[in-house]
């Protein structure tokens, strides 16, 4: 899917249906005991940033979904039906968080049985403007997605006689991208189900709710002196005390305000010079490799910088019960890449595979468990900790093949932040980039510098005999 946000993704007038939890359902999770499964480490350093940010005054709407097409005018009842399947199929989805008091303000969870959950449907009625839609549909998502708020979540559905839109808004404590590329194809099957009068329950899938669990009692095993904390306060220690930023310059003045970002996508490359890009770097560790590789490459050109240090970002479905759940299954691994053993694209993607090879497994401990273990002030004052580059090939997705014609999109959400996050995608199209960053002038040329150079990289792979 090809990741944007709402202002982009198509949106045409029509009548707009909204589902969102039941007020019956929502009443009896307000009575419910508590879920001895407790939250994710990186869903509690979620929600902690989140009311960190919002105690220092400011709103961030950090919530991810979907957008994609039904061929004509939608069964509302069927919709109705399979979007309630849906969100039974997963658990993640009828479990949420509350604050418990007391000594270190800790966070609980509740979980809802399925039988318990109900979809309340409303019409919002005809929207003949579809700017008015959009900025309707946002407010909607940032109001009702929101980390500190439960349900966090809401579905959509923009009716017209050609088609219905489905927009769908997630708080991003319950899923991540893989989770997101998921949602049409399931949602077209359990739609069609329902509108043949299938009465097959849904298919169960493992709970992201157990996998908290289990990855939580690993990561409190490790204690202060392990070799993965260890690792991690070298790297810390490396970048002055903090998590790294991306290393060039974006025109922010230290200790200003929490800037506003803008957004960029773009297909970067069609699919040939995509696939001769992996070919050319597989040898090496694929296209993850190279484009480490080439953004190394792009700061030390236009920032100086002697070492590129980042936060790869990698999924935790190690195992394949994981495969179809939905649920936030990133970690993160630091690597470093000196320059001075990287000076032309062939030597950067050996010193980055080597990195990769050496600090991937680091990336199996929850980062907030090891900056909690190493005692440092990680107070955040962004909802972002560090910049990330990342990179996901989606073709084995099912579906994947119909996104274009079902005008699929993943969504993100743009408002302030004073990281750069970018996101590529191998597409069956080809490559597609996507990033937020700050809203300044330096960022912004600097940015389409960046694409730029990656483009050069990949054309120039795709060249070679």
């Amino acid at each position: 899917m090809r990741m944007t946000d709402i202002q982009r993704c198509e949106v045409r007038p029509g009548r707009l249906f909204e589902w969102t939890l039941s007020p019956a359902t929502v009443a009896t999770a307000k009575a419910l005991p508590e879920d001895s499964r407790p939250p994710a480490y990186i869903q509690e350093s979620h929600i902690r940033t989140a009311r960190s940010v919002r105690e220092d005054g400011l709103f961030v709407p950090t919530w991810l979904g979907a957008a994609f097409d039904i061929p004509g005018r939608a069964d509302l009842d069927a919709l109705g039906e399979a979007l309630r399947g849906w969100t039974l199929r997963h658990e993640t989805l009828r479990s949420g968080f509350r604050w418990a008091g007391g000594p270190g303000d800790s966070i609980r969870r509740f979980t809802l049985d399925a039988n318990a959950v109900s979809l309340h449907r409303e019409d919002a009625g005809d929207f003949t403007d579809a700017a008015v839609l959009t900025q309707h549909l946002q407010d909607r998502f940032d109001t009702t997605a929101d980390a500190l708020r439960w349900p966090n979540l809401i579905y959509t559905a923009v009716v017209r006689d050609d088609c219905t839109s489905v927009y769908m808004a997630f708080d991003h404590s319950n899923v991540d991208a893989y989770s997101i590329h998921r949602i049409p194809a399931e949602i077209h099957e359990l739609y069609a189900a329902a509108v043949a009068g299938s009465t097959a329950g849904p298919v169960p899938v493992s709970s992201y709710v157990d996998f908290c669990e289990a990855e939580r009692a690993d990561a409190d095993r490790i204690e202060a002196d392990h070799e993965i904390v260890a690792r991690w306060r070298e790297f810390i220690h490396r970048c002055d005390g903090r998590l790294p930023a991306f290393p060039v310059d974006l025109g922010l003045e230290p200790g200003s305000a929490l800037p506003t970002q803008k957004f960029m996508r773009q297909m970067m490359v069609d699919a040939d010079a995509a696939a001769a890009f992996e070919s050319y770097c597989r040898p090496y560790g694929g296209s993850l490799v190279g484009m480490l590789a080439a953004t190394a490459l792009f700061v030390h050109e236009v920032g100086g910088e002697p070492v590129y240090r980042t936060v790869v970002p990698f999924h935790t479905r190690v195992k394949s019960q994981w495969s179809e759940s939905v649920g936030w299954y990133v970690g993160g691994a630091p690597i470093e890449v000196p320059l001075s053993e990287a000076s032309d694209f062939p030597s950067a993607l050996r010193t980055v595979r080597a990195a990769l090879q050496a600090n991937r497994r680091l990336a199996r401990i929850p980062l907030a468990r090891v900056l909690h273990l190493l005692g440092a002030d990680f107070r955040p004052t962004s909802p972002d900790l560090y910049s990330i580059v990342s990179f996901v090939d989606t073709r084995a997705v099912p579906g994947s093949q119909d996104w274009t014609d079902r005008t699929a999109y993943g969504l993100l959400r743009v408002s302030y932040g004073d990281q750069v996050c970018a996101w590529i995608t191998r597409l069956h199209e080809g490559l597609w980039f996507a990033a937020r960053y700050p809203d300044t002038d330096i960022a912004q040329k600097n940015m389409r510098l960046y694409v730029e150079r990656l483009r050069d990289v990949v054309m120039g792979t795709a060249r070679r005999p």
